[in-house]
């Protein structure tokens, strides 16, 4: 399922945190947005598919009742929420300070902003966010006309405690961005060629084969699209994948990769800033939902409050990971390993 993420009357934003208040004071505030967010035409049962107003319980505000088959249904049903035991109003909270805060926050500062007892509790409903953060059916970038995509890869990675000098169980990441033109006439284009990065799509690749980058590749640009990269052999196979390539010679020249391929570095560079200014570290068996949490502040930049009603929207019909898959892993790993 995914909702709108233009105004809409039904379905309010908050702009401020008085505003957040005053639009969630309670449980069934946030229950009756919820209700809103997943049927704004009217409640569907999804037993029986009939379409009314069903039984609300004065006791039991996250729950639907069906008028006719007389079957339950959660507000949290097939969304990154279900079987939570956490309160609806800590979740609409984290999804808040989730959208809204620029850089993000580490699980540390999100337990202290809620108060939470638990800093596990903390981590798994940031992580469960982060799950909702990727719709099912999520487009690929690039395919317009005179639209060009950069595309490259790097490794994330960092020196390890314990480990000895060097660096450690680096991770290898791909990108792909969206080049942009700003126009003639707009104010905020004082820069020498007015580019600037559209949508941004990154992924964890097992190596720079052209099995791997051209998958990527294949999986998140459209077909025919116009994509520039390195003249790295990986990259090879895209004329044949059915893609108009162009092959830029760095050859370590960093003045080369500044006029060919600015966006995409651009964008490496913000993220390695971010997890390690924010997140100080992230273990590589999670990198990837630090990935799409990144992507997703980074195309809704520009719509930053919308970002919070986006985010409720496309976590629907996603199954997150429970507290053993996420939690016991990250315990087996030591924090910052591999990605500072």
């Amino acid at each position: 399922m995914v909702i709108d993420v233009l105004e809409r009357d039904d379905l309010p934003f908050p702009k401020s945190l008085p505003e957040f208040q005053r639009l969630f004071p309670d449980e069934a505030a946030c229950a009756r947005y919820l209700e809103r967010a997943r049927w704004g035409s009217g409640f569907v049962c999804p037993h029986c598919k009939t379409v009314g107003d069903p039984y609300r319980y004065a006791t039991r505000s996250g729950v639907l009742c069906c008028r006719r088959c007389r079957r339950e249904t959660r507000l949290t049903a097939d969304t990154v929420m279900d079987h939570t035991h956490t309160p609806l109003t800590v979740w609409f909270w984290a999804a808040y300070l989730v959208a809204s805060q620029t850089q993000g926050m580490s699980a540390v500062q999100f337990q202290r902003q809620l108060g939470l007892s638990r800093y596990e509790t903390a981590f798994q409903i940031l992580h469960k966010l982060r799950v909702g953060m990727v719709r099912p059916d999520q487009d690929r970038i690039g395919g317009k006309p005179g639209e060009v995509v950069e595309a490259d890869e790097t490794y994330v990675g960092g020196r390890t405690r314990g480990k000895g000098h060097g660096f450690h169980g680096m991770v290898l990441v791909a990108g792909a961005v969206e080049v942009r033109q700003r126009k003639k006439d707009n104010c905020l284009n004082k820069r020498r060629t007015g580019r600037y990065a559209g949508r941004v799509r990154l992924a964890v690749v097992p190596d720079r084969s052209a099995k791997s980058l051209g998958g990527f590749v294949k999986s998140n640009i459209a077909p025919g699209a116009s994509i520039i990269t390195d003249d790295w052999s990986g990259y090879a196979s895209l004329t044949r994948l059915g893609f108009l390539h162009s092959a830029v010679a760095e050859r370590g020249n960093m003045q080369v990769a500044e006029t060919f391929l600015p966006i995409i570095h651009l964008v490496f560079s913000n993220l390695k800033t971010w997890l390690r200014g924010t997140h100080h570290g992230v273990s590589p068996q999670h990198l990837q939902t630090y990935l799409n949490e990144f992507t997703f502040r980074f195309n809704r930049r520009f719509y930053p409050f919308n970002a919070f009603r986006s985010l409720l929207g496309i976590a629907g019909g996603i199954t997150a990971p429970t507290y053993a898959e996420t939690y016991a892993a990250k315990s087996r790993t030591t924090t910052g390993s591999g990605c500072l």
